[in-house]
């Protein structure tokens, strides 16, 4: 089989392919035959040692599969060959074939593509488990979504209209303002290039109380971080959530007396440690995640696919922070 490797530390221009011998699922795992591995922002970060996790080398990229069973190991129950799935594994996930706990399956229902289905768990996982889980979203609120246009954006967009939320999207282009406001944004931000002086902070900061309204976001969902995350607080409601999903743009330093000025909450969202601490909570948070993928609610966007020896140019394109929606290697 072949493999995308990380053999150096390095950026993707380091990674390689090679053939591989097969994989054999041990007691509880299964093998899976990848159809696709959808690309996350902790793929940039892992091959450079900048993720908390750091496999040993040589090691794939790649934590979001899609596929069928090819093999069960011992003591496997509840699955069978040809069962259509997917998978959070970390990484592991840029080859043809890999071995996956049978414990972080979830089964694909009739009529959703497996390609398509690949760009669900991680986005879409992380934030229903921020929006429901640690928002506490309520029809109604309004929720101001940075970085919109992205996976993860998109998802917090989809994910906060059908929970009946007017969503403000904050978005670096109008090109990625229009992405936005097709997947049900109500209003759309267009922001600088960060840095910022206090004065384009402030400035922005007024961009985003002008679109969220007179009362402020309920709810901020920070992707990006960086010099986006203050003028974003500084437009929250009395009693709103701050929601820390991210920080591509660099981890922010938050001024804690606006947190006592709104009485608001600043509360991390770190979804793959939810997923080990409480798998049931979030097996039912991926079930309704399908109910309303089928229900037509969400539809997660594949703005680009890519063959399994092209995949550095996949991570490369997400680094630069110009990818709309999901990059997607197929096998």
């Amino acid at each position: 089989m072949k493999a995308v490797l990380s053999k150096e530390v390095g950026g993707p221009d380091t990674l390689v392919v090679e053939d591989l011998d097969s994989p054999t699922p041990d007691q509880g795992e299964v093998l899976i035959e990848v159809a696709a591995c959808a690309i996350n922002f902790p793929d940039s970060l892992i091959i450079k040692d900048m993720y908390q996790m750091k496999p040993p080398r040589p090691f794939s990229p790649g934590g979001e599969i899609s596929g069928t069973v090819a093999a069960l190991g011992e003591g496997v129950s509840g699955w069978q060959v040809g069962d259509r799935v997917i998978a959070g594994i970390g990484a592991g996930g840029l080859r043809e074939q890999v071995v996956v706990p049978a414990a972080r399956l979830f089964k694909v229902p009739e009529g959703i593509d497996l390609v398509q289905a690949s760009a669900l768990l991680m986005t879409y996982g992380t934030t229903i488990h921020g929006l429901k889980d640690r928002g506490d979203i309520k029809a109604g609120e309004t929720v101001l979504v940075l970085g919109a246009a992205g996976g993860v954006g998109l998802s917090a967009v989809e994910l906060a209209k059908a929970y009946g939320a007017r969503v403000v999207a904050a978005v670096s282009t109008q090109e990625k303002g229009e992405v936005a406001k097709k997947a049900g944004a109500d209003e759309i931000v267009i922001y600088p290039r960060a840095p910022f002086d206090k004065d384009q902070s402030k400035a922005l900061a007024q961009q985003f109380k002008e679109a969220v309204g007179p009362n402020g976001a309920d709810i901020v969902y920070d992707i990006v971080g960086g010099d986006y995350s203050e003028p974003a607080l500084r437009a929250i409601a009395w009693e709103g959530r701050f929601l820390v999903i991210g920080f591509p743009a660099g981890i922010a330093k938050m001024p804690l007396n606006l947190t006592l000025l709104k009485s608001c909450d600043i509360r991390g969202v770190f979804w793959g440690a939810f997923t080990a601490r409480e798998p049931e909570k979030n097996a039912a948070n991926i079930a309704e995640l399908f109910q309303l993928w089928q229900d037509g609610k969400i539809a997660p966007l594949i703005s680009e696919t890519y063959p399994l020896d092209k995949a550095h140019e996949a991570i490369a394109k997400l680094e630069s922070r110009s990818a709309i929606g999901k990059l997607v290697v197929t096998m």
